[in-house]
């Protein structure tokens, strides 16, 4: 099954600058090293933007289920970083309750 109207997912520019390219915000986790590591930079933001967006275009879920806050999606798959390397990422998307589109709610690495 695809993400719902994945074509128009939402990828929030605080969503990457702030949580996920911010090794200070302290749900971080190492998310900012990871994806640093892979040559994605806050100041160039759309690049990861775009690499999950694809992600949630290109592949199936691997799960879903409901939340208080509406209806969450596992996608997991590979993305191309700007340094050329191929990342198993795992991001997890919310389509919250009557809202028609999903938004990431993170993304880290994936053991494959």
């Amino acid at each position: 099954m695809k993400l719902p109207s994945a074509d128009r997912a939402l990828v929030e520019h605080e969503k990457i600058v702030d949580y996920l390219l911010n090794p200070a915000h302290p749900d971080n986790g190492g998310k900012a090293e990871f994806f640093n590591n892979l040559g994605f930079r806050a100041d160039e933001w759309k690049t990861l933007a775009e690499s999950l967006r694809a992600l949630a275009l290109e592949s199936d879920t691997a799960q879903s289920r409901k939340s208080p806050h509406g209806r969450k999606y596992v996608i997991v798959g590979r993305i191309k970083s700007p340094s050329g390397k191929m990342a198993w990422v795992q991001t997890v998307w919310i389509v919250d309750s009557g809202a028609e589109m999903a938004r990431l709610v993170t993304a880290y690495p994936h053991k494959k």
